[in-house]
């Protein structure tokens, strides 16, 4: 399945607004799918930083690294899912979005990478 389809997956979830691939070393974007209005470089860096200092402090404390983040806001959410390759699928999401089914299509998605 090519990065093309999987975005393709995670955008057909009621809500989500925006799918990125992001590098997380540097937060830029590899590949995108978004809606209008929905700033994806932001997206990319805030997601592509807060991946990155959550798996070093995850690791640090013996845990590992981390399977998903949900960062939630007043007008939605960002969701991480990291992959391999130092890769990230994040996905800006609509309050009223199915969260669960959009986790499940990411994590699931994320996987796939590579």
């Amino acid at each position: 399945m090519n990065e093309r389809d999987l975005l393709d997956r995670v955008t057909r979830v009621p809500g989500v607004r925006g799918v990125l691939l992001v590098d997380a070393a540097d937060g830029l974007v590899v590949a995108e799918q978004l809606m209008d209005g929905v700033d994806g470089r932001a997206a990319a860096a805030l997601a592509g930083s807060l991946v990155g200092r959550l798996t070093r402090t995850a690791q640090q404390a013996g845990h590992g690294r981390p399977s998903f983040v949900h960062l939630r806001a007043e007008a939605g959410s960002v969701l991480a899912a990291p992959g391999p390759d130092n890769l990230v699928l994040v996905a800006v999401i609509a309050p009223d979005a199915n969260v669960g089914l959009a986790r499940l299509e990411m994590i699931d998605a994320a996987g796939r990478l590579g």
